[in-house]
């Protein structure tokens, strides 16, 4: 029996190769024990069928190792938990038929007991421990991206599923603002659920549905465990209520909306279109409610009407020291409780989705329903998704009467 095994490390034909590889393992096993099992078989029958199925078993580890390492890959980086988890399971079914053949290797080995026929099957075992070291390494934690031109939103998401779900975290290290990643994790009782960084962690896009269970479960619960994390038991610092009195200061009296701007270069398509937060300000005036604008700077156009402006707050001094994601949550925290604020609006932009965990009520707007996002409607209390469509500008009026309608001014 003469058999090529080594096609089956070529490129774009594995799946046929496997088969191959299979078909190949079921004949040289059906052959070797007619020829032990048949009286006196022909040593040089049960030799060749040993050395041609040690030769299968070795392609088949080796091919299996190649197969774990691909698949972990996707697995890791899946969209959901559970998506992740499933292709993990694949991926030790995998590591298991490596294991399996290294054993069938050793054992061909040791009846043939030739140096080559050792030589294949330490290369089974070698291929087999790196297919299960593959499984060993896996890197269970989420990444804190400390890179300021990243989503600094990422951040809550983060600290919001190890509150909740005991999820372990690791910070991007030597980037500008490792430190005040680091501080805000501490300070939220979450120093257990560091570990240090190291490549391939799981992808940062589950964490919504991970965050959206935990509030599905119990919202009062959640959303308790999150403020406590992210806020402390401290009064707001004397600073930032200086600070927000400053800048407030002669701003019209009475409830207030922020209106978030957004101007980024990933995904551009989500960036604020002047022409309708002009028509969302006209619409919270018509309310009874007065903008506040935050986020980024303002384009295209002079500040609408009425509105306050408060972009660009979060580069302040104040608000990029150690403390500054405490700091900029207990700005939005004050501004709910002294000034009035009674919730949110805008495209979407992660820089909102801190204040919607800590409770303040939220519109986010978007060109189509966000798979990701859309996980927490319905889940956190008072998360509203707004497709842009027929009707959407009176949906917004009617949410934003209702703010102005609840609670005190």
């Amino acid at each position: 029996m003469r058999t090529n095994f080594g096609a089956v490390a070529q490129p774009g034909a594995r799946d046929r190769q496997r088969i191959l590889l299979g078909r190949a393992i079921e004949l040289a096993s059906a052959t070797l024990d007619d020829a032990e099992n048949g009286g006196e078989g022909d040593p040089k029958t049960i030799a060749r069928a040993r050395a041609t199925l040690l030769q299968a078993h070795v392609a088949r580890a080796e091919d299996a190792r190649h197969g774990a390492g691909q698949l972990s890959l996707g697995s890791q980086r899946a969209p959901t938990r559970d998506a992740c988890d499933d292709g993990w399971r694949r991926v030790e079914e995998i590591v298991a038929v490596a294991e399996a053949s290294a054993g069938e290797a050793a054992r061909l080995a040791l009846a043939l007991d030739r140096p080559a026929a050792w030589k294949r099957a330490r290369a089974a075992a070698t291929a087999a421990r790196d297919a299960r070291r593959i499984v060993v390494e896996r890197n269970h934690a989420y990444t804190f991206h400390a890179d300021p031109g990243f989503s600094f939103g990422e951040g809550w998401y983060l600290a919001a599923a190890a509150i909740l779900a005991g999820v372990t975290i690791q910070i991007e290290p030597g980037k500008a603002q490792t430190a005040q990643a680091e501080r805000f994790l501490r300070d939220a009782g979450l120093t257990t659920r560091l570990q240090p960084y190291r490549s391939r962690p799981r992808a940062n896009k589950q964490l919504t549905e991970i965050i959206a269970q935990a509030f599905r479960a119990d919202p009062s619960s959640a959303q308790g465990r999150v403020r406590s994390g992210f806020l402390g038991d401290a009064p707001i610092s004397p600073a930032i209520v200086a600070w927000a009195a400053r800048r407030l200061a002669g701003a019209p009296a009475g409830k207030k909306v922020l209106l978030w701007v957004r101007h980024g270069a990933h995904h551009p398509t989500r960036n604020t279109r002047y022409p309708e937060l002009v028509e969302l300000a006209r619409r919270a005036a018509a309310a009874g409610l007065v903008s506040v604008l935050v986020g980024d700077a303002l384009r295209d156009g002079a500040l609408p009407s009425g509105a306050i402006d408060l972009t660009l707050f979060w580069k302040e001094p104040l608000f990029q020291g150690v403390d500054m994601r405490r700091a900029q949550l207990e700005l939005f925290e004050h501004l709910k409780h002294a000034h009035g604020l009674v919730g949110q609006l805008g495209v979407t932009t992660a820089g909102m989705d801190g204040p919607a965990l800590l409770g303040l009520a939220t519109m986010y707007l978007t060109e189509a329903p966000n798979v990701r996002m859309g996980e927490w409607v319905g889940a956190i209390p008072s998360y509203q998704e707004v497709v842009r469509g027929d009707g959407y500008l009176e949906a917004i009026s009617d949410t934003l009467g209702r703010w102005s309608s609840s609670g005190p001014a």
